[in-house]
């Protein structure tokens, strides 16, 4: 369902161009999940930035059920962010001035996709039936990241984007929460993208890549 053919992207600085990304070939199938490792500055945050529409390759391409992004408007990209696929990144991007129910139905309300039902059983599921009344100053690091991780999920997205998703918790609550959050995609029929740095959460997912020097340098299927 995603598919990245020879992607090329760099920065301009100070003292020039900065190649990030330098042809970068990945392919990630429907209802499936890929961990995307590498060092720090390898490209992996780009890259999903990249394939969320939120910035724009200097080359190459990305296809989505077979059809390119990068020949889309601003408004396409969008409403593709809004419909098809849900994101979860390190500093969560909650709505400070809404309590938990309305910022985990604020995609999916969007999308014209809120399920009520399934939002309920999505808070129930990762521990935040309680907290639904409660704005995210009131919660914790490790809360805030579930209420991020339910409102990706709410509209039931093709394609989950995630960004180090368990990254502010400690060893044994990020294998508890990814395992949980992995039950959850298989349930809502979508397929993940995750960037993590350990080896031990990758081991969880399907499909596991390296990027290195810009460049997908390995794959390993579990």
């Amino acid at each position: 369902m995603l598919l990245i053919e020879d992607l090329h992207k760099h920065y301009l600085t100070a003292q020039g161009p900065l190649p990030v990304l330098q042809g970068v070939d990945l392919q990630l199938d429907a209802h499936s999940s890929l961990a995307l490792m590498g060092e720090s500055g390898s490209g992996k945050s780009t890259l999903l930035h990249l394939i969320a529409g939120l910035d724009r390759a200097d080359s190459g391409r990305i296809l989505i059920h077979g059809q390119a992004l990068d020949g889309r408007t601003e408004a396409g990209l969008a409403q593709w962010r809004r419909e098809s696929i849900g994101l979860v990144f390190q500093q969560y991007n909650l709505v400070p001035s809404l309590d938990v129910t309305s910022n985990l139905s604020f995609q999916a309300r969007l999308a014209e996709r809120h399920d009520p039902a399934w939002a309920a059983y999505l808070a129930e599921r990762l521990g935040l039936s309680g907290l639904l009344a409660r704005y995210p100053e009131q919660l914790s690091g490790g809360q805030q990241q579930r209420v991020a991780i339910a409102r990706a999920l709410a509209g039931r997205p093709s394609l989950l984007l995630a960004d180090e998703p368990t990254g502010s918790l400690d060893e044994g609550s990020s294998e508890e929460v990814l395992a949980l959050m992995l039950q959850l995609i298989e349930e809502a029929g979508s397929s993940v993208l995750m960037v993590t740095h350990s080896e031990r959460l990758a081991e969880r997912l399907q499909v596991r890549c390296r990027l290195q020097a810009g460049r997908v340098m390995a794959q390993v299927d579990r």
